[in-house]
């Protein structure tokens, strides 16, 4: 369930929720979860493809998250994301302020701290290595690392950094962050700010990003940043397009990042013809480092429904101009 923090300083607004529309390939979980858990309000659960205008007219609440298409949305008084990220809502679109954006908190911080820790222990433990061996029936010993001598640089040091910071630290990993701001942040050795944190990059052995999509971060992690890396591993569970492509195949190729494990793409499905699907050292997984299961999502919703009707603190509540 969403869970209170700091950062909450504004109120929800006041106003009269009585027709709710879910449109996600999960509306028939949802369904069962939430219709009879809020009395009084009429719901539509509908699948993309049955979406028209006409639901949007109806509706005072739109529950959605990844959208294909771009509809109009000026006539519902809230939207509620599924999902962390609202860039499919606000990336590059004109946004009306008059209408509420939020957006599901749950277990997307664990999620990603335990994705992003099952491939570095891989890395530090030589497991591409010893299966390769085990192929050729080959007994060569080498020492695996410990987790606590590397150096992790994690880009964002909002709920989710602040997760992967957390746990980290706990196994003794030195994790240092990037903001815009550089205020000091919980578990995180030191926060760097974003304009001046090029000096340490060399420093690093594991840089992730998990940045939301803004005009400001769009291909943020292009050759200025990975000429800088000494041999280190990069890992993306933010967005895609904050990656310039070529530039880490680039990066790749000459040796300054030693891997890549992205999960996330300018294009989704990643294309058959991509060349991340064959690179030798690019591990590729389907958007699934922190999944909204119905469950997490009914909860949130539930909860900020809730929370709105009553005139309370949104701790979940975007940010539009910001873009989070």
């Amino acid at each position: 369930m969403c869970k209170r923090n700091k950062l909450c300083l504004e109120e929800g607004k006041e106003m009269d929720i009585s027709n709710i529309l879910f449109v996600s390939p999960m509306y028939k979980e949802l369904q069962v979860l939430i219709k009879n858990e809020v009395p009084g309000k009429s719901f539509r659960f509908i699948p993309e493809e049955e979406l028209t205008q006409d639901d949007l007219s109806w509706a005072d609440a739109l529950v959605s998250f990844n959208l294909k298409a771009d509809y109009d949305y000026n006539s519902v008084k809230w939207v509620h994301s599924l999902g962390a990220g609202v860039d499919r809502f606000l990336y590059k679109k004109e946004w009306n302020n008059e209408i509420l954006l939020t957006r599901t908190i749950c277990s997307f911080g664990q999620r990603i701290a335990e994705y992003c820790l099952s491939y570095i222990l891989k890395d530090l433990q030589f497991h591409d290595t010893f299966h390769e061996q085990q192929q050729k029936k080959k007994w060569e010993q080498r020492t695996p690392k410990l987790i606590g001598s590397q150096k992790v640089l994690v880009y964002g040091t909002g709920e989710i950094g602040q997760m992967i910071a957390k746990v980290f630290s706990g196994l003794g990993v030195n994790v240092y962050g990037v903001s815009l701001s550089g205020k000091e942040k919980k578990y995180f050795t030191e926060v760097i700010k974003l304009d001046s944190h090029f000096s340490r990059l060399n420093e690093m052995n594991y840089v992730i990003n998990t940045l939301p999509l803004t005009e400001m971060t769009e291909k943020l992690f292009n050759s200025s940043i990975f000429n800088q890396l000494s041999y280190a591993g990069f890992i993306n569970v933010g967005r895609g397009a904050s990656v310039d492509e070529g530039a880490l195949l680039q990066a790749l190729n000459d040796g300054n990042a030693r891997f890549a494990v992205l999960d996330v793409f300018a294009q989704e499905p990643l294309p058959e013809d991509h060349p991340f699907w064959s690179h030798p050292r690019v591990q590729v997984t389907p958007h699934i480092s922190a999944v909204t299961t119905a469950n997490e999502g009914a909860l949130c919703f539930l909860e900020t429904l809730k929370n709105i009707e009553e005139n309370k603190l949104l701790i979940n509540k975007v940010d539009t101009k910001k873009g989070y």
